[in-house]
Protein backbone atom coordinates (compact mmCIF):
# COMPACT_ATOMS: atom_id res chain seq x y z
CA UNK A 1 0.00 0.00 0.00
CA UNK A 2 1.61 3.75 -1.23
CA UNK A 3 2.47 5.97 1.49
CA UNK A 4 -0.16 8.87 1.86
CA UNK A 5 1.69 11.95 0.99
CA UNK A 6 1.91 14.95 2.82
CA UNK A 7 1.42 18.25 0.83
CA UNK A 8 1.38 20.31 3.63
CA UNK A 9 2.60 20.29 7.38
CA UNK A 10 2.31 23.13 10.63
CA UNK A 11 4.56 22.33 13.14
CA UNK A 12 4.34 24.43 16.50
CA UNK A 13 3.00 27.32 15.16
CA UNK A 14 2.57 30.86 17.30
CA UNK A 15 0.94 34.12 15.79
CA UNK A 16 1.60 36.97 18.22
CA UNK A 17 -1.17 39.53 18.57
CA UNK A 18 -0.46 43.15 19.69
CA UNK A 19 -0.85 44.71 22.98
CA UNK A 20 -3.83 45.99 23.07
CA UNK A 21 -5.71 43.08 22.07
CA UNK A 22 -7.74 40.49 24.13
CA UNK A 23 -5.03 37.59 24.03
CA UNK A 24 -1.46 37.41 23.71
CA UNK A 25 -1.54 35.05 20.81
CA UNK A 26 -3.89 34.23 18.22
CA UNK A 27 -2.66 30.75 17.16
CA UNK A 28 -0.67 28.75 19.97
CA UNK A 29 1.35 25.76 19.48
CA UNK A 30 -0.85 24.53 16.23
CA UNK A 31 0.07 21.60 14.28
CA UNK A 32 -1.67 20.18 11.64
CA UNK A 33 -0.43 18.20 8.98
CA UNK A 34 -2.76 18.36 5.35
CA UNK A 35 -2.69 15.10 2.92
CA UNK A 36 -3.00 14.86 -0.61
CA UNK A 37 -6.02 13.61 -1.97
CA UNK A 38 -8.35 14.60 1.04
CA UNK A 39 -10.41 17.46 2.45
CA UNK A 40 -9.49 18.42 5.93
CA UNK A 41 -11.90 20.67 8.14
CA UNK A 42 -10.96 23.35 10.89
CA UNK A 43 -13.60 24.11 12.61
CA UNK A 44 -14.27 26.61 15.85
CA UNK A 45 -15.95 29.88 17.27
CA UNK A 46 -15.09 33.21 15.96
CA UNK A 47 -11.74 34.20 17.13
CA UNK A 48 -10.75 30.49 18.01
CA UNK A 49 -7.55 31.57 15.18
CA UNK A 50 -8.92 29.59 12.32
CA UNK A 51 -8.49 32.27 9.60
CA UNK A 52 -5.57 33.64 11.12
CA UNK A 53 -3.89 30.75 11.22
CA UNK A 54 -4.75 29.76 7.36
CA UNK A 55 -3.62 33.36 6.28
CA UNK A 56 -0.68 32.82 8.14
CA UNK A 57 0.32 30.05 5.63
CA UNK A 58 -0.72 32.38 2.62
CA UNK A 59 1.67 34.93 4.60
CA UNK A 60 -1.29 37.06 4.33
CA UNK A 61 -1.15 38.20 8.36
CA UNK A 62 -1.34 42.25 8.36
CA UNK A 63 2.62 42.37 9.55
CA UNK A 64 4.58 44.32 11.26
CA UNK A 65 0.96 44.19 14.24
CA UNK A 66 0.34 40.18 13.97
CA UNK A 67 2.97 38.01 13.11
CA UNK A 68 4.39 34.36 13.00
CA UNK A 69 6.76 34.50 15.72
CA UNK A 70 7.51 30.45 16.11
CA UNK A 71 7.24 27.57 14.24
CA UNK A 72 7.15 26.27 10.76
CA UNK A 73 5.04 25.68 7.55
CA UNK A 74 6.58 23.39 5.20
CA UNK A 75 5.54 22.85 1.86
CA UNK A 76 7.43 20.46 0.28
CA UNK A 77 10.28 21.14 2.76
CA UNK A 78 10.24 24.68 2.47
CA UNK A 79 9.14 26.70 5.48
CA UNK A 80 7.05 29.45 3.96
CA UNK A 81 7.42 31.88 7.24
CA UNK A 82 11.14 31.77 5.88
CA UNK A 83 10.51 32.43 2.16
CA UNK A 84 10.72 35.94 0.87
CA UNK A 85 8.19 38.14 -0.63
CA UNK A 86 9.12 37.59 -3.62
CA UNK A 87 8.98 33.76 -3.09
CA UNK A 88 5.86 33.86 -1.38
CA UNK A 89 4.16 36.11 -4.48
CA UNK A 90 5.20 32.55 -6.88
CA UNK A 91 4.22 30.51 -4.15
CA UNK A 92 0.92 31.51 -4.21
CA UNK A 93 -1.64 30.34 -6.63
CA UNK A 94 1.21 28.20 -8.21
CA UNK A 95 1.28 25.99 -5.17
CA UNK A 96 -1.30 27.11 -2.61
CA UNK A 97 -4.63 29.20 -3.11
CA UNK A 98 -7.66 31.01 -1.31
CA UNK A 99 -10.80 31.00 -2.08
CA UNK A 100 -12.34 33.99 0.43
CA UNK A 101 -15.50 34.18 2.86
CA UNK A 102 -17.15 36.91 0.91
CA UNK A 103 -16.37 37.31 -3.08
CA UNK A 104 -17.77 40.70 -3.03
CA UNK A 105 -15.10 42.37 -0.91
CA UNK A 106 -12.21 40.04 -2.46
CA UNK A 107 -12.93 40.27 -5.90
CA UNK A 108 -12.00 44.24 -7.67
CA UNK A 109 -15.35 45.58 -8.24
CA UNK A 110 -13.75 48.00 -11.00
CA UNK A 111 -12.84 44.90 -12.99
CA UNK A 112 -14.50 42.01 -15.49
CA UNK A 113 -14.51 38.62 -14.13
CA UNK A 114 -12.81 37.79 -17.20
CA UNK A 115 -9.98 40.34 -16.50
CA UNK A 116 -9.50 39.28 -12.89
CA UNK A 117 -8.97 35.29 -13.61
CA UNK A 118 -6.62 36.72 -16.42
CA UNK A 119 -4.65 38.72 -14.42
CA UNK A 120 -3.68 35.57 -12.07
CA UNK A 121 -3.09 33.65 -15.36
CA UNK A 122 -0.93 36.24 -16.46
CA UNK A 123 1.14 37.29 -14.10
CA UNK A 124 2.54 33.60 -12.87
CA UNK A 125 3.33 32.41 -16.67
CA UNK A 126 4.46 33.63 -19.86
CA UNK A 127 1.16 31.96 -21.77
CA UNK A 128 -0.09 34.34 -25.07
CA UNK A 129 -3.46 36.07 -24.79
CA UNK A 130 -5.31 33.29 -26.71
CA UNK A 131 -3.76 30.62 -24.42
CA UNK A 132 -5.11 32.10 -20.99
CA UNK A 133 -8.42 33.17 -22.57
CA UNK A 134 -9.05 29.30 -23.70
CA UNK A 135 -7.66 28.29 -20.04
CA UNK A 136 -10.24 30.72 -18.53
CA UNK A 137 -13.01 29.87 -20.49
CA UNK A 138 -12.31 25.41 -18.88
CA UNK A 139 -12.10 26.81 -15.80
CA UNK A 140 -15.89 28.64 -16.11
CA UNK A 141 -17.14 25.30 -17.44
CA UNK A 142 -15.24 23.15 -14.41
CA UNK A 143 -16.82 25.53 -12.31
CA UNK A 144 -20.28 25.02 -13.95
CA UNK A 145 -20.80 28.78 -15.21
CA UNK A 146 -23.18 29.38 -17.56
CA UNK A 147 -23.20 31.88 -20.12
CA UNK A 148 -19.36 31.87 -20.33
CA UNK A 149 -19.16 34.63 -22.65
CA UNK A 150 -21.33 36.90 -21.12
CA UNK A 151 -20.03 36.57 -17.76
CA UNK A 152 -16.44 36.79 -18.84
CA UNK A 153 -17.65 40.57 -19.28
CA UNK A 154 -19.25 41.00 -16.32
CA UNK A 155 -18.35 42.82 -13.19
CA UNK A 156 -18.83 41.22 -9.97
CA UNK A 157 -21.93 42.98 -8.78
CA UNK A 158 -23.81 41.80 -11.49
CA UNK A 159 -23.40 37.99 -10.61
CA UNK A 160 -25.44 36.30 -7.65
CA UNK A 161 -23.37 35.23 -4.35
CA UNK A 162 -23.46 31.72 -5.63
CA UNK A 163 -21.51 33.01 -8.94
CA UNK A 164 -19.21 35.43 -7.41
CA UNK A 165 -18.14 32.16 -5.51
CA UNK A 166 -17.94 30.27 -8.61
CA UNK A 167 -16.15 32.57 -10.10
CA UNK A 168 -12.86 32.91 -7.19
CA UNK A 169 -12.95 29.35 -7.29
CA UNK A 170 -12.12 29.51 -10.68
CA UNK A 171 -9.21 31.91 -10.14
CA UNK A 172 -7.86 30.22 -7.23
CA UNK A 173 -7.67 26.96 -9.45
CA UNK A 174 -6.13 28.98 -12.52
CA UNK A 175 -3.05 27.51 -12.14
CA UNK A 176 -3.51 24.12 -10.32
CA UNK A 177 -2.47 24.18 -6.88
CA UNK A 178 -1.66 21.77 -4.82
CA UNK A 179 -3.19 23.07 -1.91
CA UNK A 180 -6.67 24.34 -1.52
CA UNK A 181 -7.23 26.86 1.39
CA UNK A 182 -11.33 27.42 1.62
CA UNK A 183 -12.16 29.95 4.69
CA UNK A 184 -15.82 29.78 5.16
CA UNK A 185 -16.88 29.84 1.58
CA UNK A 186 -20.49 28.97 1.99
CA UNK A 187 -21.24 30.78 4.55
CA UNK A 188 -23.62 33.45 3.38
CA UNK A 189 -25.18 31.13 0.73
CA UNK A 190 -28.93 29.43 0.84
CA UNK A 191 -28.63 25.38 0.89
CA UNK A 192 -29.16 24.62 -2.25
CA UNK A 193 -26.45 27.33 -3.46
CA UNK A 194 -24.65 25.81 -0.62
CA UNK A 195 -24.90 22.32 -1.61
CA UNK A 196 -23.86 22.92 -5.48
CA UNK A 197 -20.37 24.26 -4.08
CA UNK A 198 -19.66 21.45 -1.85
CA UNK A 199 -20.27 19.18 -4.09
CA UNK A 200 -18.31 21.21 -6.71
CA UNK A 201 -15.42 21.41 -4.37
CA UNK A 202 -15.68 17.87 -3.48
CA UNK A 203 -15.21 16.88 -7.74
CA UNK A 204 -12.52 19.51 -8.17
CA UNK A 205 -10.79 18.18 -5.27
CA UNK A 206 -10.72 14.24 -6.19
CA UNK A 207 -10.22 15.01 -10.00
CA UNK A 208 -6.70 17.15 -9.21
CA UNK A 209 -5.62 15.59 -6.29
CA UNK A 210 -5.42 18.30 -4.26
CA UNK A 211 -5.40 18.90 -0.67
CA UNK A 212 -8.09 20.60 0.87
CA UNK A 213 -8.00 22.82 4.07
CA UNK A 214 -12.07 24.08 4.71
CA UNK A 215 -12.74 26.18 7.60
CA UNK A 216 -15.87 26.14 8.51
CA UNK A 217 -17.98 26.62 11.90
CA UNK A 218 -21.18 24.56 10.12
CA UNK A 219 -20.93 21.16 11.20
CA UNK A 220 -23.69 20.27 8.48
CA UNK A 221 -20.97 21.18 6.03
CA UNK A 222 -18.14 19.59 8.02
CA UNK A 223 -20.27 16.04 7.84
CA UNK A 224 -20.85 16.28 4.35
CA UNK A 225 -17.65 16.96 2.85
CA UNK A 226 -14.51 16.27 5.60
CA UNK A 227 -12.27 13.79 5.35
CA UNK A 228 -10.91 14.44 8.99
CA UNK A 229 -11.74 17.34 11.41
CA UNK A 230 -9.55 19.63 13.48
CA UNK A 231 -11.29 21.77 16.58
CA UNK A 232 -9.52 24.86 17.62
CA UNK A 233 -10.41 26.47 20.67
CA UNK A 234 -8.46 29.76 21.75
CA UNK A 235 -5.75 29.53 18.61
CA UNK A 236 -4.97 26.02 20.09
CA UNK A 237 -6.08 22.70 18.49
CA UNK A 238 -8.04 20.56 21.03
CA UNK A 239 -8.90 17.68 19.11
CA UNK A 240 -8.29 16.12 15.90
CA UNK A 241 -9.65 12.69 13.51
CA UNK A 242 -11.47 11.33 11.21
CA UNK A 243 -14.37 12.73 10.65
CA UNK A 244 -17.36 10.07 12.07
CA UNK A 245 -15.49 9.62 15.30
CA UNK A 246 -15.27 13.88 15.52
CA UNK A 247 -19.01 14.04 15.04
CA UNK A 248 -20.10 11.04 16.40
CA UNK A 249 -17.68 10.35 19.86
CA UNK A 250 -16.56 13.53 20.51
CA UNK A 251 -14.09 13.55 23.37
CA UNK A 252 -12.88 17.14 24.12
CA UNK A 253 -15.57 18.97 26.18
CA UNK A 254 -15.23 22.42 23.71
CA UNK A 255 -16.32 19.84 20.62
CA UNK A 256 -19.09 18.58 22.57
CA UNK A 257 -20.68 22.02 23.14
CA UNK A 258 -20.10 22.48 19.56
CA UNK A 259 -22.11 19.90 18.26
CA UNK A 260 -24.67 20.16 21.04
CA UNK A 261 -25.46 23.76 19.85
CA UNK A 262 -26.14 22.52 15.94
CA UNK A 263 -29.74 23.11 15.75
CA UNK A 264 -31.89 19.70 15.19
CA UNK A 265 -33.24 19.06 12.10
CA UNK A 266 -36.69 18.02 14.16
CA UNK A 267 -39.18 20.86 14.69
CA UNK A 268 -40.59 22.83 17.48
CA UNK A 269 -44.18 22.12 18.10
CA UNK A 270 -46.65 24.31 16.63
CA UNK A 271 -48.05 26.58 19.54
CA UNK A 272 -51.48 27.80 18.63
CA UNK A 273 -51.63 31.61 19.45
CA UNK A 274 -54.67 32.25 21.90
CA UNK A 275 -55.87 35.07 19.89
CA UNK A 276 -57.37 34.58 16.56
CA UNK A 277 -57.38 38.33 15.07
CA UNK A 278 -53.59 38.47 13.68
CA UNK A 279 -51.48 41.60 15.01
CA UNK A 280 -49.69 41.52 10.96
CA UNK A 281 -51.01 40.09 8.15
CA UNK A 282 -50.20 41.08 4.33
CA UNK A 283 -52.67 40.58 1.34
CA UNK A 284 -51.82 40.36 -2.23
CA UNK A 285 -48.08 42.36 -1.69
CA UNK A 286 -46.37 43.30 -4.94
CA UNK A 287 -42.96 44.53 -5.66
CA UNK A 288 -40.83 44.64 -8.63
CA UNK A 289 -37.19 46.03 -9.78
CA UNK A 290 -36.72 47.89 -13.04
CA UNK A 291 -33.42 48.46 -14.33
CA UNK A 292 -31.66 49.56 -17.59
CA UNK A 293 -33.46 50.00 -21.01
CA UNK A 294 -33.14 53.21 -22.55
CA UNK A 295 -37.10 55.11 -23.09
CA UNK A 296 -38.28 51.71 -21.91
CA UNK A 297 -36.09 49.67 -24.56
CA UNK A 298 -34.61 46.31 -23.02
CA UNK A 299 -35.82 47.02 -19.17
CA UNK A 300 -35.34 44.11 -17.15
CA UNK A 301 -38.10 43.88 -14.96
CA UNK A 302 -37.54 41.46 -11.70
CA UNK A 303 -40.58 40.37 -9.59
CA UNK A 304 -39.21 40.38 -6.06
CA UNK A 305 -42.65 39.74 -4.47
CA UNK A 306 -45.69 38.18 -6.68
CA UNK A 307 -48.82 38.31 -4.44
CA UNK A 308 -47.91 37.48 -1.23
CA UNK A 309 -50.37 36.78 1.51
CA UNK A 310 -49.30 36.17 4.89
CA UNK A 311 -50.35 36.88 8.82
CA UNK A 312 -48.99 36.84 12.32
CA UNK A 313 -50.50 36.62 15.36
CA UNK A 314 -49.23 37.36 18.99
CA UNK A 315 -46.66 35.54 20.71
CA UNK A 316 -45.98 33.40 16.95
CA UNK A 317 -42.93 33.16 14.99
CA UNK A 318 -43.82 32.96 10.90
CA UNK A 319 -40.84 32.20 9.12
CA UNK A 320 -40.12 32.96 5.85
CA UNK A 321 -37.36 30.35 3.89
CA UNK A 322 -35.71 30.00 0.29
CA UNK A 323 -33.46 30.49 -1.69
CA UNK A 324 -31.29 34.07 -2.46
CA UNK A 325 -32.84 36.30 -4.75
CA UNK A 326 -36.41 34.27 -3.75
CA UNK A 327 -37.79 37.23 -2.29
CA UNK A 328 -37.25 37.12 1.29
CA UNK A 329 -35.89 39.89 2.70
CA UNK A 330 -38.31 42.39 0.18
CA UNK A 331 -40.56 40.97 1.96
CA UNK A 332 -39.44 42.26 5.38
CA UNK A 333 -38.67 45.60 4.23
CA UNK A 334 -42.06 46.31 2.50
CA UNK A 335 -43.46 45.44 5.64
CA UNK A 336 -41.27 47.60 7.78
CA UNK A 337 -41.94 50.47 4.66
CA UNK A 338 -38.00 50.35 4.14
CA UNK A 339 -38.98 50.61 0.65
CA UNK A 340 -42.84 50.83 -0.70
CA UNK A 341 -44.23 47.63 -2.56
CA UNK A 342 -46.29 48.42 -5.62
CA UNK A 343 -49.16 46.88 -4.67
CA UNK A 344 -51.25 45.24 -1.84
CA UNK A 345 -52.05 45.47 1.50
CA UNK A 346 -50.52 46.00 5.40
CA UNK A 347 -52.52 45.68 8.09
CA UNK A 348 -51.04 46.19 11.22
CA UNK A 349 -54.34 45.52 13.84
CA UNK A 350 -56.17 46.38 10.61
CA UNK A 351 -54.62 49.84 9.95
CA UNK A 352 -53.10 49.87 6.18
CA UNK A 353 -50.38 50.66 6.44
CA UNK A 354 -49.44 50.57 2.46
CA UNK A 355 -51.26 53.76 1.55
CA UNK A 356 -49.84 55.64 4.51
CA UNK A 357 -47.20 59.15 3.46
CA UNK A 358 -43.98 59.21 5.50
CA UNK A 359 -45.86 61.37 7.98
CA UNK A 360 -48.32 59.53 8.70
CA UNK A 361 -46.28 56.54 8.93
CA UNK A 362 -44.26 57.84 12.20
CA UNK A 363 -46.89 56.94 14.39
CA UNK A 364 -46.65 53.34 14.10
CA UNK A 365 -42.73 52.84 13.64
CA UNK A 366 -42.16 52.38 16.75
CA UNK A 367 -45.22 49.14 16.73
CA UNK A 368 -42.62 47.42 14.10
CA UNK A 369 -39.29 47.16 14.48
CA UNK A 370 -36.65 45.11 12.65
CA UNK A 371 -33.16 43.37 13.26
CA UNK A 372 -30.70 43.11 10.34
CA UNK A 373 -28.74 40.22 9.20
CA UNK A 374 -25.07 42.23 9.66
CA UNK A 375 -25.46 44.61 12.82
CA UNK A 376 -21.74 45.92 11.92
CA UNK A 377 -23.50 47.44 8.89
CA UNK A 378 -26.53 48.40 10.43
CA UNK A 379 -25.31 50.10 13.42
CA UNK A 380 -23.51 53.67 13.21
CA UNK A 381 -19.85 53.49 13.70
CA UNK A 382 -19.70 57.15 15.56
CA UNK A 383 -22.40 56.39 18.09
CA UNK A 384 -21.82 54.69 21.62
CA UNK A 385 -23.92 51.99 22.64
CA UNK A 386 -26.14 53.75 24.73
CA UNK A 387 -27.08 56.64 21.91
CA UNK A 388 -27.48 53.52 19.88
CA UNK A 389 -30.31 52.20 21.58
CA UNK A 390 -32.02 55.58 23.71
CA UNK A 391 -32.11 57.57 20.13
CA UNK A 392 -35.26 55.49 18.85
CA UNK A 393 -37.64 56.49 22.35
CA UNK A 394 -36.11 60.02 22.22
CA UNK A 395 -37.45 60.74 18.53
CA UNK A 396 -40.35 59.53 19.24
CA UNK A 397 -40.77 61.69 23.00
CA UNK A 398 -39.73 59.54 25.38
CA UNK A 399 -37.79 61.63 28.32
CA UNK A 400 -34.31 61.42 28.22
CA UNK A 401 -34.17 59.78 31.81
CA UNK A 402 -36.72 57.46 31.20
CA UNK A 403 -34.80 56.49 27.61
CA UNK A 404 -31.50 55.67 29.21
CA UNK A 405 -32.84 53.70 32.05
CA UNK A 406 -34.74 51.13 29.19
CA UNK A 407 -31.32 51.76 27.44
CA UNK A 408 -29.93 49.94 30.82
CA UNK A 409 -33.02 47.88 31.43
CA UNK A 410 -32.40 46.48 27.81
CA UNK A 411 -28.67 45.57 28.15
CA UNK A 412 -29.08 43.44 30.46
CA UNK A 413 -32.00 42.03 29.28
CA UNK A 414 -29.94 40.82 26.18
CA UNK A 415 -26.96 39.67 28.64
CA UNK A 416 -24.80 42.74 28.14
CA UNK A 417 -23.18 44.83 31.31
CA UNK A 418 -24.57 48.40 31.41
CA UNK A 419 -20.73 49.56 31.60
CA UNK A 420 -20.71 48.72 28.18
CA UNK A 421 -22.77 51.66 27.14
CA UNK A 422 -20.11 54.09 26.34
CA UNK A 423 -18.43 51.71 24.44
CA UNK A 424 -18.60 51.33 20.59
CA UNK A 425 -19.78 48.97 17.97
CA UNK A 426 -16.24 48.13 16.81
CA UNK A 427 -15.73 47.40 20.23
CA UNK A 428 -17.60 44.00 20.05
CA UNK A 429 -18.04 40.96 18.67
CA UNK A 430 -20.20 39.75 16.60
CA UNK A 431 -22.50 37.78 18.59
CA UNK A 432 -22.26 41.28 20.83
CA UNK A 433 -23.24 43.66 18.35
CA UNK A 434 -26.42 41.53 17.08
CA UNK A 435 -27.21 41.70 21.05
CA UNK A 436 -26.98 45.16 20.35
CA UNK A 437 -29.33 45.46 17.53
CA UNK A 438 -31.72 43.67 19.71
CA UNK A 439 -31.91 45.80 22.38
CA UNK A 440 -32.37 49.17 19.46
CA UNK A 441 -35.27 47.02 18.21
CA UNK A 442 -36.90 46.45 21.59
CA UNK A 443 -36.27 50.40 22.87
CA UNK A 444 -39.80 51.45 21.01
CA UNK A 445 -41.51 48.06 22.66
CA UNK A 446 -43.27 47.03 19.12
CA UNK A 447 -45.60 44.60 18.99
CA UNK A 448 -43.79 43.07 16.08
CA UNK A 449 -40.32 42.20 15.28
CA UNK A 450 -38.88 41.62 11.64
CA UNK A 451 -35.79 39.64 12.03
CA UNK A 452 -34.05 39.39 8.74
CA UNK A 453 -31.24 36.64 8.65
CA UNK A 454 -30.42 37.86 11.78
CA UNK A 455 -27.81 34.65 12.94
CA UNK A 456 -26.72 33.73 9.68
CA UNK A 457 -22.99 35.18 9.89
CA UNK A 458 -22.56 33.97 13.74
CA UNK A 459 -20.93 30.47 14.74
CA UNK A 460 -23.15 27.67 16.09
CA UNK A 461 -23.00 28.55 19.61
CA UNK A 462 -23.31 31.86 19.47
CA UNK A 463 -26.07 31.49 17.19
CA UNK A 464 -27.92 29.10 19.94
CA UNK A 465 -27.58 31.87 22.41
CA UNK A 466 -29.07 34.75 20.16
CA UNK A 467 -31.50 32.55 18.80
CA UNK A 468 -32.76 31.48 22.65
CA UNK A 469 -32.43 35.35 23.05
CA UNK A 470 -34.97 36.02 20.96
CA UNK A 471 -36.86 33.14 21.88
CA UNK A 472 -37.51 34.51 25.45
CA UNK A 473 -38.12 38.15 24.34
CA UNK A 474 -41.03 36.72 22.56
CA UNK A 475 -42.37 35.20 25.54
CA UNK A 476 -42.06 37.67 27.50
CA UNK A 477 -43.04 40.49 25.63
CA UNK A 478 -46.18 38.53 23.55
CA UNK A 479 -44.41 39.39 20.10
CA UNK A 480 -45.38 39.10 16.69
CA UNK A 481 -42.19 37.97 14.68
CA UNK A 482 -40.89 37.18 11.22
CA UNK A 483 -38.08 35.52 10.99
CA UNK A 484 -36.15 35.56 7.49
CA UNK A 485 -33.32 32.51 7.30
CA UNK A 486 -32.24 30.34 4.38
CA UNK A 487 -30.91 27.74 6.93
CA UNK A 488 -33.87 25.64 7.63
CA UNK A 489 -32.56 23.84 10.79
CA UNK A 490 -32.43 27.36 12.08
CA UNK A 491 -36.08 27.57 11.02
CA UNK A 492 -37.13 24.36 12.54
CA UNK A 493 -36.11 25.27 15.96
CA UNK A 494 -37.57 28.86 16.04
CA UNK A 495 -40.93 28.92 13.62
CA UNK A 496 -44.16 28.06 14.79
CA UNK A 497 -45.43 28.32 10.78
CA UNK A 498 -43.06 28.31 7.92
CA UNK A 499 -43.74 30.21 4.46
CA UNK A 500 -41.68 29.33 1.54
CA UNK A 501 -41.01 31.17 -1.06
CA UNK A 502 -39.57 30.82 -4.60
CA UNK A 503 -39.27 33.50 -7.06
CA UNK A 504 -41.28 35.96 -5.20
CA UNK A 505 -44.16 33.70 -4.71
CA UNK A 506 -45.43 31.65 -1.59
CA UNK A 507 -45.46 28.12 -2.87
CA UNK A 508 -46.19 26.43 0.48
CA UNK A 509 -46.93 27.52 4.15
CA UNK A 510 -47.84 25.99 7.18
CA UNK A 511 -47.19 24.24 10.42
CA UNK A 512 -42.88 23.91 10.32
CA UNK A 513 -43.22 20.32 11.99
CA UNK A 514 -46.00 19.72 8.94
CA UNK A 515 -44.05 21.09 6.30
CA UNK A 516 -40.90 19.15 7.51
CA UNK A 517 -42.49 16.10 7.33
CA UNK A 518 -44.69 15.66 4.48
CA UNK A 519 -43.77 19.00 2.02
CA UNK A 520 -46.23 19.25 -0.87
CA UNK A 521 -44.20 21.57 -3.43
CA UNK A 522 -41.75 19.77 -5.34
CA UNK A 523 -39.53 23.32 -4.05
CA UNK A 524 -39.55 22.66 -1.06
CA UNK A 525 -38.78 19.12 -0.90
CA UNK A 526 -35.50 20.09 -3.40
CA UNK A 527 -34.71 22.79 0.14
CA UNK A 528 -35.14 20.25 2.82
CA UNK A 529 -32.94 17.56 0.17
CA UNK A 530 -30.08 19.91 0.03
CA UNK A 531 -29.71 20.59 4.06
CA UNK A 532 -25.99 19.86 4.60
CA UNK A 533 -25.02 16.80 6.65
CA UNK A 534 -29.08 15.42 6.46
CA UNK A 535 -27.64 11.53 6.63
CA UNK A 536 -25.67 12.71 9.45
CA UNK A 537 -28.72 14.49 10.97
CA UNK A 538 -30.58 11.39 10.50
CA UNK A 539 -28.20 9.27 12.71
CA UNK A 540 -26.87 12.00 15.10
CA UNK A 541 -26.86 10.38 18.88
CA UNK A 542 -29.42 12.36 21.11
CA UNK A 543 -26.29 11.62 23.94
CA UNK A 544 -23.96 14.36 21.81
CA UNK A 545 -26.74 16.86 21.38
CA UNK A 546 -27.86 17.36 25.12
CA UNK A 547 -24.32 17.59 26.48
Amino acid sequence: MAAVQTVLEIRNLTVELPPWADRPQAVSDFSLALRQDEILCVVGESGSGKSVMSRAVMGLLPAPHVRASAGEILLDSEDLLEASPARLREIRSRCISMIFQEPMTALNPVMTIGRQIEEVIKVHTNLPKAERIARIRDLLVAVNLPERDKLLRAYPHQLSGGQRQRAMIAMALSLEPVVLIADEPTTALDVTTQGQILTLIKEIQAKRHMGVLFITHDFGVVAEIADRVAVMQHGRLVEFGERDRVLNAPQHPYTQSLIAAVPRLIPRPHRHPDECQPVLATSDLDKAYRSGGLFGRGRRVVHAAKAVSLEIRRGETLGIVGESGSGKSTVARCITRLIDADAGRILLDKVDLQPLTRKQLRRYRERIQMVFQDPYASLDPRCTVVDLISEGPLIHGVERNEALARTYELLELVGLDRRVADRYPHEFSGGQRQRIGIARALALRPEVLVADEPVSSLDVSVQAQVLQLLSNIRDRFNLAMLFITHDLRVAAQVCDRIAVMKLGEIVEQGPTAEVFARPRHLYTVELLKAIPGRAWEEQRPLAVASV
